[in-house]
């Protein structure tokens, strides 16, 4: 099979779509903060995701790839009884992580597309156990739930390091200037560097979520080794930066404008907090959500300046499209995934 047969273009054209709405969606909601705190314009942020985003997807997203490849289902083992099996539902995978993502979108709604991906490839996962072609133990339950277990960490660990963050600025300061304001204007340097080390953090880790079904595909057909091959990275960046171009803002608006309010050194402190929380669990290969990092962040600062701060019936519907993430994707997964088969593809 070749890069030019019908099914490995489908592939590669869902892995574009997927980061096409990874850059509208989780990447907007990584830099809004620093539009939000009008520390920088938009197009000045998608300069910046161009650079680091880029770099970030590129030089250090393979490990967080390989584990949303073939840390949940055991894609070798299916691989060995039908490698074609393989690419449709990574297909199937991609496509109903990336409709979801675009409806969210559509709704301003910052969801998470990690839950987003790793509910689809568990859809098809699960209907592979169900037609008997894996068990269901096969799953790797244990690392799902590693991974469900960082989504509830990364929020909280986000929000008291921006806390605390915010608090010593504040105490340190702000409070210790009678002008508060030339102090914001200078942390608007410091700002803009914290956008570049959240663009490279969420490039390291999310990148994962478009590229790492499609690397699982192409890898079970025998167009990728074991190696990660630098293309399908680069596909990965690209994409991630033109959705951020062309759609980013409805959500850039939600994060930047509408759960509190931002200054330069609020912004600074949500961003330095989810970066560094985003880093860690890149490293440590764990694909976590940044859009759940950014938003405790963003609520920890808010809540340095007291409860009335924050508005809370925005943060309610963003953590009620988060619920209902991972049971869409996996449902939406497991019906194309289903349809693909029936028509033969």
């Amino acid at each position: 099979m070749s890069l030019f047969d019908p099914l490995v273009l489908l592939l590669i054209a869902a892995g574009l779509y997927m980061a096409w709405n990874i850059g509208a969606n989780d990447l907007a909601n990584a830099m809004g903060t620093s539009v939000g705190s009008g520390a920088l314009s938009i197009k000045q942020v998608i300069i910046i995701a161009a650079v680091f985003e880029f770099a970030g997807a590129v030089f250090f997203g393979k490990r967080v790839t390989s584990t949303i490849a073939k840390g949940i289902v055991p894609i070798d083992t299916i691989s060995l009884l039908d490698s074609h099996l393989v690419a449709i539902g990574m297909l199937a995978a991609i496509l109903a992580a990336s409709f979801w993502i675009t409806l969210a979108t559509f709704y301003n709604l910052p969801v998470s597309t990690t839950h987003s991906i790793v509910g689809a490839v568990l859809g098809f996962g699960l209907i592979a156990a169900y037609k008997g072609i894996i068990a269901f133990s096969d799953i790797q339950w244990g690392v799902l739930l590693k991974i469900v277990g960082s989504w509830l960490v990364s929020p909280l660990l986000g929000a008291l390091l921006a806390f605390l963050i915010f608090s010593l600025i504040r105490h340190f300061i702000l409070q210790k200037t009678d002008d508060p304001y030339k102090i914001e204007n200078k942390f608007v340097i410091l700002q803009i560097m914290t956008a570049c080390y959240i663009a490279f953090a969420h490039g390291s880790n999310d990148v994962a979520n478009a590229v790492g079904p499609l690397y699982a595909g192409l890898n079970a057909l025998g167009l990728a080794g074991i190696e990660i091959p630098l293309w399908v990275m680069v596909v990965g960046g690209f994409g991630m930066v033109l959705g951020l171009a062309t759609w980013g803002y409805r959500v850039i608006e939600t994060i930047g404008t509408k759960i509190t309010e931002l200054t330069p050194t609020r912004g600074f402190s949500a961003e330095f907090a989810t970066a560094s929380v985003v880093v860690l669990h890149s490293f440590s290969s764990l694909p976590i959500s940044t859009t759940h990092t950014l938003v405790g962040s963003v609520i920890g600062v808010g809540l340095a300046g007291g409860l009335a701060a924050v508005d809370l019936s925005v943060i309610w519907k963003i953590i009620a499209s988060w619920v209902v993430t991972v049971p869409i994707a996996a449902l939406t997964s497991a019906l194309i995934f289903t349809g693909l088969l029936g028509i033969g593809i």
